[in-house]
């Protein structure tokens, strides 16, 4: 494998890189390059990632790093970083996720903020991301949407959310476990039968399938098919046609200041965090 020039200093640093999110042909050289080099790998799961390196290493003729791998995750990266703080300024560092972008919908986003924080140098090379591969793949004209990564699981946060991506004028984009992939289906369908779903089953995998139809026809497809493997939700925007909560109703709604900004965001142009600003402060 061809080599090219990085500066040295380069990987001195954090370095957040993306991993392939089904498809290993999907990695980068300069991906690789920075694998390479790393003396410290945080990792959201540490097998997952040296499972990816050791088939790196025998497919593309990477050199397996020399490099300690720690677990960085939701549960630990508080008590981590204390652990870590030195070898971050110091030592060429790389955080990677289990698959796809990090620090999207991932715990490297503590990791991010802790750098602004410290001002320890980082940077995140690009790369494969379920979320703009899917939203490309849904042929949805509008160009834009919201990420809401997954909904709460029940409960009136549950419904709250998802009376904010119904509402919105964006597309919005979800992820979805395969066992609630149909409850999610049949609620879409009770608030508006008619609107428009694209789903994409195993992204870049062996069994990736896209669908596309109205909540009703994908509930009713869906119904009879075995749901299994990862899915990705685009939900089309509301028309501005259709009946809309106001301004003030959307005010008078019991729901958390987060909640409430996002859904007041999709009725202007006001962004969710000038919208959570003047809410927390009234």
């Amino acid at each position: 494998m061809g080599r090219y020039h990085i500066c040295p200093s380069s990987y001195t640093m954090l370095t957040f890189i993306p991993t392939p999110i089904g498809n290993p042909q999907d990695i980068t050289l300069r991906a690789m390059k920075f694998f390479e080099q790393a003396t410290l790998f945080l990792c959201e799961d540490t097998r997952q990632t040296k499972r990816l390196l050791r088939l790196l290493e025998e497919r593309f003729g990477m050199v397996y790093p020399e490099a300690d791998f720690l677990s960085f995750n939701e549960h630990n990266g508080a008590e981590r970083l204390g652990q870590i703080s030195e070898r971050l300024e110091t030592e060429a560092v790389v955080y990677v996720s289990d698959a796809g972008m990090p620090a999207i919908s991932d715990p490297g986003q503590l990791l991010v903020a802790y750098c602004q924080e410290q001002g320890i140098a980082y940077d995140v090379l690009p790369g494969a991301s379920a979320v703009t591969t899917v939203y490309a793949a849904s042929g949805f004209e509008s160009g834009k949407f919201l990420f809401f990564a997954f909904l709460p699981h029940k409960g009136k946060e549950r419904a709250a959310a998802l009376d904010v991506v119904m509402n919105s004028l964006h597309d919005t984009v979800l992820y979805e476990a395969p066992h609630r992939l149909e409850k999610l289906l049949g609620e879409i369908r009770a608030i508006d039968a008619r609107r428009e779903i694209f789903l994409a089953k195993e992204v870049s995998k062996k069994y990736q399938h896209y669908y596309r139809g109205s909540a009703e026809e994908l509930d009713t497809q869906l119904a009879v098919t075995t749901i299994r493997g990862e899915w990705v939700v685009v939900v089309q925007g509301r028309k501005q046609t259709e009946k809309s909560l106001s301004f003030d109703q959307v005010l008078a709604l019991e729901l958390p200041p987060k909640t409430k900004a996002k859904l007041l965001a999709s009725l202007s142009d006001k962004s969710t965090k000038a919208w959570y600003e003047t809410l927390i402060k009234n």
